[in-house]
């Protein structure tokens, strides 16, 4: 059998920022409707009850006051570099999945430019010119879309091997006001990955996408707060949890099934899915939904490893740093055997989807 070129992740790493923020953190703060503008005539420790009965999140972490996004993205690329033993110096390519830039947390104000990748290359120090750099900027599948892009950068020939990395630091745009912005927390994970011939079917086998623009590009977007009293005009992540919640429901089971069928699965051929930590609820629920496409009732619980409960919902890092984790035998009762087919899986902002299916080494 002739061999062909496959992407394979050949080292890890993650950053998991210090500051725990428990639910009662949000005790005094003045959450309104968003809807209406106005305040909820409900007791905080009411709301916080019923976000984490939803959520399950219990906490979440922030980055120090010092660190930005590039910062914590460079913390991940280290971790992995220095857990892999590769020379930085032969990478080829450096992609940097991230939402909103480098925000300082006294003017949270977007700041791209230069590109976080470029900013992330000079705090490692890597000197060779060659090592091309962007950014991915595609929401919370930031991560999954940028592994897409090298997937087909190695692919083509183009590049032999890079740093992949999702990076955000989301508190920096989460609204005082919005009950929804409790989800959001900061953190980065980053894979290195390169080329590798083989006859038999290794590391990226297939993958699945899907952007549904037209109705869902307003379901996250960046809007004022959503008290009309607050004085600025500062943007924050504003998200429609319901419609979110039901079009992940309805939409991303199938875009999953598809990457199954391409690469020639079932769903009894799958080790673990690796989903956006987004809502522990709604992540069991897209799972469930899947395993009925297939006439099942149930899954297995050990199937679908969750870091929500916290970690929080740190966008583009959620996947990349469950990988790690698992990697790296962080996750009790959690682990990647050679051979075994992931899925790895996210849906977010745009509306977009992933599904990319991974095989073990």
């Amino acid at each position: 059998m002739d061999k062909k070129l496959y992407t394979v992740i050949v080292g890890s790493g993650s950053y998991i920022p210090p500051v725990v923020i428990p639910n009662d953190h949000f005790l005094d703060w003045e959450f309104h409707d968003p809807a209406t503008g106005e305040k909820f005539e409900r007791a905080n420790a009411e709301i916080i009850q019923k976000f984490n009965e939803i959520t399950n999140i219990e906490e979440r972490r922030y980055a120090n006051p010092e660190h930005k996004t590039s910062d914590l993205a460079a913390f991940a690329a280290k971790d992995a570099i220095e857990s892999s033993g590769y020379d930085a110096e032969s990478f080829d390519f450096l992609i940097v999945a991230n939402n909103f830039g480098d925000m300082d947390i006294n003017n949270p104000r977007t700041d791209i430019m230069p590109p976080i990748s470029t900013r992330v290359k000079r705090i490692l120090n890597i000197k060779n010119p060659s090592c091309m750099c962007h950014d991915v900027v595609a929401g919370c599948p930031g991560w999954t879309t940028a592994m897409i892009v090298a997937n087909a950068y190695i692919k083509s020939g183009t590049f032999k091997r890079g740093l992949v990395i999702g990076s955000d630091v989301n508190s920096r745009v989460r609204d005082p006001h919005d009950r929804d912005s409790m989800i959001f927390s900061d953190g980065a994970g980053a894979v290195i990955v390169e080329a590798r011939e083989s006859d038999v079917p290794v590391g990226i086998i297939s993958h699945a996408s899907r952007a549904d623009a037209i109705d869902g590009g307003e379901w996250l977007k960046m809007a004022e707060s959503v008290n009309p009293a607050f004085e600025g005009n500062e943007l924050y992540i504003r998200m429609m949890g319901n419609k979110v919640y039901v079009y992940a429901l309805s939409v991303v089971p199938g875009v999953v099934k598809q990457s199954l069928e391409d690469a020639g699965l079932g769903l009894e051929d799958v080790s673990k899915v690796l989903i956006h930590q987004a809502n522990e609820k709604m992540d069991d629920a897209i799972l469930g939904r899947l395993f009925k496409l297939y006439g099942k009732r149930s899954f297995p619980k050990d199937l679908m490893p969750m870091t929500i409960r916290k970690f929080g919902n740190s966008s583009s890092a959620t996947v990349p740093t469950l990988y790690d984790l698992i990697s790296k035998g962080k996750m009790e009762d959690h682990a990647f055997n050679s051979g075994d087919n992931i899925v790895l899986t996210s849906v977010g902002a745009g509306m977009i989807i992933n599904s990319i299916i991974y095989r073990m080494p």
